[in-house]
């Protein structure tokens, strides 16, 4: 198993705030919110990178929103 790495990060009050949000109604860690948050971004990139759009549907598959400037 590799060695993790551990990283010091400098955030605003706001942006805490938010992670404090999420975390507890994610039942997870800042840690965990951080590290699914970057594998997300890292989705949207590779999709973009193939010309693909990211989107939020709902159950009737149709297109709610789409996430753009990423």
């Amino acid at each position: 198993m590799k060695k993790s790495t551990r990283l010091s990060l400098d955030v605003s009050p706001e942006l805490n705030e938010t992670l404090d949000e999420i975390s507890k109604k994610t039942h997870a860690s800042k840690s965990e919110v951080l590290r699914k948050s970057i594998a997300l971004m890292e989705v949207a990139v590779r999709e973009k990178e193939l010309h693909h759009h990211l989107a939020v549907i709902n159950n009737d598959n149709q297109v709610v929103k789409e996430i753009i400037g990423l």
